[in-house]
């Protein structure tokens, strides 16, 4: 498969079967989970129209979804344009090494900047080499470090 196999597109009402499927492969393969009700209002933010939401996007290869991406638009105190936020990207794991990632990245990339925010950023776990590779060679590595609350 290559990237021109694939079809990205912006989420529909209708993808909430096979988008949960992703996200949940998603949210295992970083050894996390979360209850029904989480799934439920997080596919109803990603389907509403309010700017403050994530978006979210999926690539389709012969009408099956085979990643999904959210991102999201925000101010940021050093900027006058916002920024984006790509908070989640992945590819199932049979979709993996074939352009998925890359196509989902590209299609974030091309509406931040039609949104005027030409800057994204995104996180990922040090142990997630496989991504790492593709990010070094589409994104500059940043030396900032996370915290949060405990």
């Amino acid at each position: 498969m290559s990237q021109t196999d694939l079809n990205v597109r912006f989420l529909r009402a209708t993808d909430y079967d096979s988008w949960s499927a992703l996200w949940r492969g998603y949210l295992t393969f970083y050894e996390s989970s979360v209850p029904d009700a989480v799934y439920e209002s997080t596919f109803a933010r990603l389907l509403g129209d309010d700017p403050q939401d994530f978006t979210g996007l999926v690539a389709e290869k012969d009408g099956r979804l085979v990643g999904l991406t959210h991102y999201l638009f925000h101010r940021h105190c050093w900027k006058i344009e916002n920024v984006c936020y790509l908070q989640d990207l992945y590819a199932a794991e049979d979709a993996r090494g074939l352009g998925v990632g890359r196509a989902l990245i590209e299609a974030v990339y091309a509406n931040a900047d039609a949104a005027g925010a030409p800057s994204v950023y995104w996180l990922t776990q040090d142990f997630n080499a496989t991504a790492r590779t593709l990010y070094d060679r589409i994104a500059v590595l940043t030396p900032f470090i996370k915290y949060q609350r405990g």
